[in-house]
């Protein structure tokens, strides 16, 4: 059967779900007077993918070419995927340049003449879509044509748009991680984020968002990740929600959940403190950005932050919760030079976060920072960018270029050694010292000089490098090194044996049941923060 209207994204993963095309989905009924089922088709891929593998799979959903009728294909466009995306439009356009692409996404919603997958495309939504994608297509069906290239997206009351969670399949929630929003926009005005373009924050009507999710969880959803900016902004409705999670769990307690949502570190009240404390381990993932500790640096990028209450309410998740905190810092904003950014992990990192998420300030188009570097403002002077995405930055005012490469390096090793969760009880050995930031900087350096490489570093071959850097530039005593690696690896469940474990492993190495569950979960929340990050 062809469909006439032809939604399409590239994710990074395939366990990755689009949201927003499933909204766009969800409302061209609605908004655009098409019965989905007749016209309308969803089709998913990864960057993984040739384009021109997806190309043919996107023209054969379009069915053959007949006089007189109009075929569109709509593509979600990120910072991560623009550049497979780019070599798709120009597979479609020289195969059936008849075709209507229409563009949407944050990726060209800001400084489009400047990009060369806009010159392609017929038309390009900036903003939400949710209203004017299916307005599009009913005129491109149907007339008037439109004349416009590019259209401001309409920002409807979020009351006039349909919920989009029917649209997840049963293979969706049996094998991906569902994103789910219980509200839209951001109050905050960080410099560096898209989220600082909105006014405020606007929630949907929480009754019908429940019985959402209700639906979903009835589905067999038990995996929700909240795209939120601004989860516990309205303590009302943060309560509200996660006692329907609590309400779950005690009519299944043996039923598996897991639940992502992002919190403002500095607004934590007693109401949602005696929630968080009911949920069991396992169940509960915060995404805490920090960003930065540095008061001039928050100045610089307009980032309110309460230092001291952040500080209180990040001690009190671990001391008193069972959730997993992940955490996040920035390097390379404006101000912040190596030494800064390492005072603030090491305050952080006192605060006992299970992850310390090291993200690397990428230019986002359309951001206050992004428009104030075409504007030549004072603050992002010196800044330099890598031209392609993800835009990230190469040097800053603050940070050298040999700098922002060596913390690149770093922010590597230390995903694979301390937020990997692999090395418990050997990253207390490592990190001693009156700066853990210090600590790890100099095995990172150690590491590059010995490999040459960040890629390719299997868990055996990190066992054998911590335990040459412990027992040598560190000094540590050999025995109390291979103790606690010999912890460690036993309770990844790795089942190969590392050069310096080789006369102390057993034979058979067992997989506990619990050290597979957490390393799925700390992987599952990797694979989508990372990309979340990329545009925030």
């Amino acid at each position: 059967m062809s469909h006439r209207i032809v939604l399409a994204t590239l994710n990074a993963r395939y366990m990755h779900a689009s949201l927003g095309l499933r909204y766009l989905l969800a409302n061209m009924q609605r908004h655009g007077g098409l019965a989905v089922a007749d016209c309308a088709v969803l089709r998913e891929f990864t960057i993984q993918t040739p384009p021109a593998e997806i190309a043919a799979a996107l023209i054969a959903e379009c069915g053959t070419p007949s006089a007189g009728d109009v075929h569109v294909i709509g593509l979600g466009i990120y910072i991560w995927n623009v550049e497979q995306s780019l070599a798709l439009v120009q597979a479609l356009r020289a195969q059936r340049p008849e075709i209507r692409i229409v563009l949407g996404g944050p990726e060209v919603s800001y400084e489009p003449d400047t990009q060369p997958i806009v010159a392609l495309a017929d038309h390009v939504i900036t903003g939400w879509g949710d209203v004017s994608f299916p307005k599009l297509c009913s005129a491109l069906l149907f007339g008037p044509r439109p004349l416009m290239k590019t259209i401001a997206g309409e920002q409807p009351p979020l009351d006039e748009i349909a919920l989009p969670y029917a649209h997840y399949s049963e293979t969706d929630l049996a094998q991906r991680v569902l994103y789910v929003e219980a509200s839209r926009g951001c109050p905050f005005k960080c410099a560096f984020c898209l989220s600082a373009l909105d006014k405020t924050a606007w929630a949907f009507e929480l009754n019908e968002f429940l019985a959402a999710l209700d639906d979903l969880y009835a589905r067999g959803a038990r995996t929700f990740k909240f795209v939120d900016r601004t989860f516990n902004l309205k303590i009302d409705a943060s309560v509200r929600i996660l006692e329907f999670f609590l309400d779950k769990l005690a009519q299944q307690a043996d039923a598996p959940l897991f639940v992502h949502f992002e919190l403002i570190p500095d607004q934590l009240p007693a109401r949602l403190q005696d929630c968080i404390a009911r949920f069991p381990a396992g169940v509960l993932q915060f995404e805490i950005g920090i960003q930065s500790l540095n008061p001039r640096v928050q100045s610089g990028i307009s980032r309110r932050q309460d230092g001291a209450r952040t500080a209180a309410n990040v001690r009190w998740l671990v001391q008193h919760s069972q959730a997993h905190l992940h955490t996040d810092l920035i390097f390379g904003l404006p101000g912040e030079s190596w030494d800064s950014f390492a005072a603030g992990f090491d305050e952080l990192w006192s605060w006992g976060p299970h992850e310390i998420q090291l993200g690397i300030l990428k230019r986002l188009r359309g951001t206050p920072l992004a428009q104030q570097d075409l504007a030549g403002d004072p603050l992002t002077r010196g800044m330099v960018y890598h031209h392609a995405p993800p835009y990230t930055v190469l040097q800053t005012d603050a940070v050298s270029a040999a700098e922002v490469q060596a913390f690149t390096r770093l922010a590597r090793y230390w995903d694979l050694v301390a937020n990997s969760g692999r090395f418990g009880r050997s990253l207390p050995l490592l990190l001693q010292g009156p700066s853990a930031f210090a600590a790890f900087a100099g095995f990172a350096a150690w590491l590059w000089t010995d490999t040459g490489s960040t890629a390719g570093l299997t868990p055996e071959r990190l066992t054998d490098a911590l335990f040459d850097y412990l027992c040598g530039p560190r000094q540590c005593d050999p025995a109390t090194v291979r103790a606690a690696l010999l912890a460690d690896y036993l309770a990844s469940g790795a089942r190969a044996k590392p050069h310096c474990l080789r006369d102390v492993l057993p034979r058979t190495i067992a997989t506990t049941a619990r050290a597979s569950q957490v390393a799925a979960r700390q992987r599952l929340h990797r694979d989508t923060a990372t990309v979340a990050t990329l545009e925030t």
